[in-house]
């Protein structure tokens, strides 16, 4: 029975004791640790290296996974390529070390202090180390997934910058490139092969106080090419994107070629062109229009609007002047509508005998095209014309034979009032219509026949001539004159045949047996 109750003691006392512990470590965990236990917990393993005459002897695990991702294939370049990303002067302290034995170097701020130790062991060994001071006598715990998932992140990132077609790096104050991805490097290393170190030759330079997109140019010995540098500031560093802009520079030295082109072709021009914005802003003009319209340049230069302009062209007289100025404001008001809305023609008559054609054209985006035109010589042509018109048709009228005169397809270009008396004023619009309008009144007589085959006749010098029964069946001579052009002149005057018997007038080879007297019924067979 003592026996039990011992075993049971024993028990009951190891229960309680597990129980004492599990209260004695939870309240160890929820309290903080003293600078002992923390020392006590698993450290940070440093990014430490050994070299032997620059041959890498031994490292630790963090640092050679550094030199796993860092390009190149000797880890002593690999390793003090990247140190000179990071510290102003690497090589300074590695002579130092030697002198000393040992050397610290601590980064910029922009690089989160880190600290570089050099140490010459003897020997021929030289131990590098890259501290972090912010994680000295602190315990690491990494979470396995988010490291990898970092990891990850990161190849993707250094995998996209460096496939990037744009030329990326970052530099400090002073100019100094700090960080470059593999465009610059390739760039860098094809334009200086002797310089493949960092710090990395700067290929574009770019004023310290610039702004915004800077454009700058990277000369070779072949060619210049042209870059529009994006520049994002990051504290004592900025980020400098360059995008290859050789396409917008050919596109905009194109442009500016092809307007200074139509700048040259505009200043030739003797119609004045005035081109106005979608704010109706006057843009561009040619000296013809101050030569046209006689404004100063100054107040042409000064970008005037429309309604500006032709005020100063009413204060000179040089558009047309109605009776009122609202009338005169209204009539402006409809020529910029119309010229917005499409093509507009008008005709100035102007105060000083000048006449003026105005043609407004509409332009992508709103833009107005005004086109001034002197034509005063064009009018007193046209006028002269005209009156040369009316004399030779007063001449055609004052002749007392029916006259009218045919082209070349047989339309009839002119006919004085005795040939609309005698044929009619519409009796036929061309040549055809008349031969079948003789025909019915000539019955087809041998002098129709002989009408119709002058009038068929290619060229003659001599005139044509012959006898018809006119429309009141009285004998008419006829006369068919060629003109230049192929045009030709048919003539209808009244035939008196006693007057020609008395003449003894012999028939020409043309009009032999040509007489229709004896075809003619009674009273005009006898001349009646």
């Amino acid at each position: 029975m003592t026996d039990g109750y011992t075993v049971a003691a024993a028990i009951f006392a190891g229960v309680v004791s597990v129980l004492l512990g599990l209260a004695l470590a939870h309240r160890l965990l929820r309290a903080p640790l003293p600078g002992s236990a923390l020392a006590a917990l698993p450290m940070a393993e440093p990014v430490a290296l050994l070299f032997r005459d620059r041959r890498l002897v031994d490292a630790t695990a963090p640092a050679r996974s550094l030199l796993e991702a860092l390009p190149g294939d000797d880890d002593w370049a690999r390793l003090w390529s990247w140190l000179a990303q990071r510290f102003e002067s690497p090589q300074s302290l590695l002579e130092l070390a030697a002198v000393e034995g040992a050397a610290s170097l601590r980064a910029g701020p922009g690089l989160s202090g880190l600290r570089l130790d050099i140490e010459d062991a003897g020997h021929g060994l030289l131990r590098v180390q890259l501290v972090d001071p912010s994680l000295e006598q602190a315990g690491i715990v990494v979470n396995a997934h988010a490291l990898a998932a970092m990891e990850d992140e990161l190849a993707v990132l250094r995998e996209s910058v460096d496939r990037a077609p744009v030329l990326i790096w970052r530099e400090d104050r002073d100019g100094r490139v700090t960080w470059a991805n593999a465009a610059y490097l390739q760039e860098a290393e094809a334009r200086h092969p002797d310089r493949t170190s960092w710090p990395l030759p700067r290929l574009i330079t770019l004023p310290t106080d610039a702004e915004g997109t800077p454009r700058a140019e990277l000369r070779s010995d072949d060619r210049v090419r042209w870059f529009d540098c994006h520049l994002q500031p990051s504290g004592d560093q900025r980020a400098v994107f360059a995008v290859p802009a050789d396409d917008a520079v050919r596109a905009e030295r194109s442009l500016r070629d092809f307007v200074q082109t139509l700048t040259k072709t505009f200043a030739d021009l003797p119609i004045g062109l005035a081109i106005f914005d979608r704010d109706r802003r006057l843009q561009l003009f040619n000296p013809a229009l101050i030569d046209l319209t006689r404004l100063n340049i100054g107040f042409l230069a000064a970008r005037p609007t429309l309604f500006a302009l032709l005020d100063g062209l009413r204060e000179l007289r040089m558009v047309p002047e109605p009776k009122d100025y609202n009338g005169w404001r209204n009539s402006m008001a409809s020529l910029e509508a119309g010229a917005a809305s499409g093509l507009h023609v008008e005709t100035w008559n102007l105060p000083g005998g000048q006449t003026y054609r105005v043609t407004g054209r509409p332009h992508p985006d709103g833009a107005i095209a005004f086109l001034f035109e002197d034509i005063s010589s064009e009018i007193a042509l046209t006028r002269r014309f005209r009156a040369e018109l009316s004399l030779g048709a007063e001449i055609l009228d004052g002749i007392d034979a029916a006259v009218a005169i045919f082209d070349g397809e047989g339309r009839v270009l002119g006919a004085n009032r005795a040939f609309d008396d005698t044929w009619g004023p519409e009796a036929a619009q061309s040549l055809r219509g008349y031969l079948e309008l003789w025909r019915s009144t000539a019955a087809d007589s041998p002098g129709f026949q002989n009408l119709r085959r002058a009038l068929a006749a290619d060229r003659g010098d001599a005139p044509l001539q012959g006898a018809i029964a006119g429309p009141d069946q009285r004998l008419l001579w006829w006369r068919v004159r060629p003109l230049s052009g192929g045009r030709r002149m048919v003539s209808f005057t009244a035939a008196i045949s006693g007057a020609v018997a008395a003449a003894g007038a012999e028939p020409s080879p043309q009009t032999r047996g040509d007489s229709d007297a004896a075809h003619l019924p009674g009273k005009a067979a006898a001349g009646g």
